[in-house]
């Protein structure tokens, strides 16, 4: 490889690492082609991509960078998975790969400028996607201000309560003192009529 290539190489290698919200560095040996195709299509629909360099290659490419976590990972033969979006899907998707075994292993991966261990990225792909986690945060800021309505109107819905319970004896009250006072009793009726 001509020494421009090399430099065109790891400047197209920083851009990417400039875009990505995460890198895995993964080993990979001994799969078909057909099983590399298959994973990089699955990586291309959730914006990702599986690149392959030479270790001298990435160091330079990451040197300086929030990635450069990642060098205590190179050597061998080694893969880049970065994701330009979701770093959860990234991770649910790369441990979908599954299957492979031995011939896709995870060694590390960054995010943030954080290195994660494998048991850390298989942690980041059991969360939910990042459209449920803001669901759920929506709710949690929603619930306060919920329960302040609630509080506000509840001294307004116990007066009402309290009124219309008032109403309501009043009324069964009104309603049978009428019927009583209409009808008069025998026994009143009776010495009206002597006198």
């Amino acid at each position: 490889m001509k020494k421009s290539e090399k430099t065109a190489l790891v400047e197209d290698l920083t851009q990417s690492f400039g875009r990505a919200s995460i890198a895995l560095v993964s080993e990979y040996r001994g799969m078909t082609a057909a099983e590399s195709t298959e994973m990089r299509k699955r990586l291309r629909a959730v914006r990702g991509e599986m690149r392959v360099a030479k270790n001298t290659l990435v160091r330079r490419a990451i040197k300086g960078t929030a990635y450069e976590a990642l060098d205590g990972n190179l050597g061998g033969q080694v893969g880049l998975i970065l994701s330009y979006e979701d770093p959860v899907v990234l991770a649910k998707t790369f441990t979908s790969f599954g299957p492979l075994g031995d011939k896709l292993k995870l060694r590390g991966a960054v995010l943030d400028g954080k290195a994660l261990t494998p048991a850390e990225v298989q942690a980041l792909a059991a969360l939910p996607p990042r459209a449920v986690i803001f669901g759920q945060l929506l709710g949690l800021l929603n619930a306060p201000a919920t329960q302040l309505v609630r509080l506000l109107n509840e001294p307004g819905s116990y007066l009402a309560r309290v009124i219309d319970a008032i109403g309501k004896k009043n009324g069964a009250g009104a309603a049978a003192a009428p019927a009583a006072s209409s009808e008069t009793p025998p026994a009143a009726a009776a010495p009206a009529s002597e006198g």
